[in-house]
């Protein structure tokens, strides 16, 4: 059947350290693209997509959620009304008609929203109740035995609820998902990151993840300081970047708090954004 439509759906706004976000490529150059504030900071979004493809609703990442402490989300600065609550209701969809629910990965800002507390702030319940849940198994087990780098990103009150629950499924290869979706796994930022390639108005729609945060990450050097493996991922982007432009890609950003999409030509000085639009405007 395909993919009907797509829409955006913005959990929340927040804003991480710019020096993060960029790794070794030094303040003087990347703050050309984006102004941090006084204390270093950049905006950043969650932004989910929604997938419209025959009798079933996909949401691919589900953003923070609410459940760590008040001082954790206080390094994060939270700002703006916007929520998955917000988005919703403005769609018309209620969160009991998600059939599926992608997670790329199991960092807290992807897969924190998947889970709530029931009143008691104890009890934990599924935000989508009526979905089944997937992520790659190549994740699952590395979030389950973190490493340093990445034991902060990782709480299993996010994740272990769908498991336990029944409602999780592990994807084990790269493949079709659907008919219109299909997923594929990187590494670089951490083992089995899932990207969704989308197949709408006759176009390829790449949810990028954490594989490329933003339209400022896409010169393959400026990859972010949270990658576990630098020199893959800047491997694995230089491959892409050129399927991407070969084949005329829509990269939407899950991260990018100022461009929603892009797609990409080449300069003198490698591949980098061309226009810069919304998926409305496809």
């Amino acid at each position: 059947m395909g993919v009907s439509n797509l829409y955006p759906v913005i959990a929340e706004n927040f804003k991480m350290d710019g020096g993060a976000c960029f790794g070794v490529v030094p303040k003087s150059l990347w703050s050309k693209q984006v102004e941090a504030d006084e204390n270093n900071m950049i905006p950043i979004t969650s932004r989910s997509l929604l997938i419209e493809a025959g009798n079933r609703l996909i949401l691919i990442d589900t953003g923070m959620g609410d459940k760590q402490s008040k001082k954790f989300f206080g390094y994060y600065y939270i700002f703006g009304d916007d929520s998955f609550e917000k988005a919703f209701k403005e769609l018309g969809y209620d969160f009991s008609q998600i059939t599926d629910v992608i997670l790329t990965h199991l960092h807290f800002d992807h897969v924190g929203g998947a889970v709530k507390w029931a009143d008691d702030r104890q009890t934990p319940e599924l935000v989508f109740k009526n979905a089944t849940y997937y992520c790659s198994k190549k994740q699952w087990d590395w979030a389950l035995n973190p490493n340093p780098r990445e034991k902060a990103s990782f709480f299993k009150e996010n994740f272990m609820p769908l498991f336990e629950s029944g409602h999780l499924e592990f994807i084990h290869e790269s493949g079709v998902f659907i008919d219109g979706v299909n997923l594929e796994i990187f590494d670089g930022h951490t083992r089995g990151q899932i990207i969704p390639f989308i197949k709408y108005k006759n176009r390829t729609i790449v949810f990028m993840a954490d594989f490329i945060s933003s339209v400022f990450n896409i010169p393959v050097a400026y990859i972010s300081g949270f990658d576990i493996d630098p020199l893959l991922a800047m491997k694995e982007k230089e491959l892409f970047l050129k399927e991407a432009l070969d084949n005329n890609y829509v990269l939407f950003f899950e991260h990018d708090y100022f461009n929603e999409c892009c797609n990409l030509k080449e300069t003198e000085k490698g591949i980098r954004a061309n226009e810069v639009f919304k998926l409305s405007d496809l």
